[in-house]
């Protein structure tokens, strides 16, 4: 399976192009589209204090279209680290919460244990969620082949979506001017060295890693080294990818304990 993303300004967009997503049949496991909660026009949801196995602890609820949205089940997380709380339409909606780090609600039968996972873009979570932090609109469809892939980015291109990699390059041109000071502060070429420190940056961003101590992902990180030392012989890459990736830590750190204080 390969994730199809598209980001919407408009929630009625993205509505719309979910119900194009329906249109073509796609399960419960491969379609689903994330918003971030909008306190002032959706009703409360009552807390359950269950636990829902491999989920984390279940301070969300299932409710069904009485959000305004429709197309299947509805999970409200209660809090994504650093974003708030996110709705998500379909099963495949819980494991994008879930691997965001999400505490959230009793799911469908507990359906969304099985739900289908694989291609799931952990590396891109950060995108999404730099997206709703905004008050934009996700829709996340896995396809099966490139030819559905096809498909499914011209669904969106029609409807209004932005890309991924757009929505990627908005967020590094927001952190850019900060991130070249503070290196340049410390007497080095932001210019030469942009490519890796962001690569470093994005790399501690990893929905997988983002939580883990310090210590616990060093030996990933070398590995990435590594594996760029390889790809570009002869370029220093190792001390900026290191500095962009402690930044990146800080600033979901810092992403987080905001969230907290709000």
């Amino acid at each position: 399976m390969k994730a199809v993303t598209g980001v919407f300004a408009s929630p009625s967009d993205a509505q719309r192009a979910l119900s194009q997503f329906r249109d073509l049949g796609l399960a419960e496991d491969r379609v689903t589209l994330l918003t971030p909660k909008d306190k002032k026009h959706e009703p409360d949801v009552p807390i359950s204090s269950t636990e829902q196995p491999g989920m984390g602890k279940a301070i969300g609820a299932l409710i069904g279209g009485a959000a305004g949205l429709s197309g299947g089940p509805l999970l409200v997380a209660a809090l994504v680290p650093g974003v708030g709380p996110i709705t998500a339409i379909g099963l495949l909606g819980g494991a994008v919460l879930a691997a965001a780090g999400a505490s959230v609600g009793a799911l469908a039968g507990g359906k969304a244990e099985d739900a289908m996972t694989d291609g799931l873009p952990e590396d891109e979570i950060f995108v999404y969620e730099d997206a709703l932090r905004k008050g934009r609109s996700v829709l996340i469809a896995l396809a099966k082949d490139d030819a559905e892939t096809a498909v499914f980015r011209e669904l969106l291109k029609a409807e209004g979506a932005e890309s991924t990699d757009a929505a990627r390059e908005q967020w590094w041109i927001g952190l850019r001017s900060a991130e070249q000071e503070h290196y340049s502060s410390h007497g080095r070429n932001f210019g030469n060295d942009e490519k890796f420190y962001r690569l470093g940056f994005e790399s501690a961003l990893h929905a997988r890693t983002r939580c883990m101590e310090y210590d616990q992902t060093m030996a990933e990180m070398d590995s990435k080294i590594e594996e760029l030392e390889h790809q570009y012989p002869g370029v220093h890459v190792a001390e900026p990818f290191r500095k962009g990736y402690e930044r990146g830590r800080d600033y979901y750190q810092q992403l987080c304990d905001e969230s907290k204080a709000a």
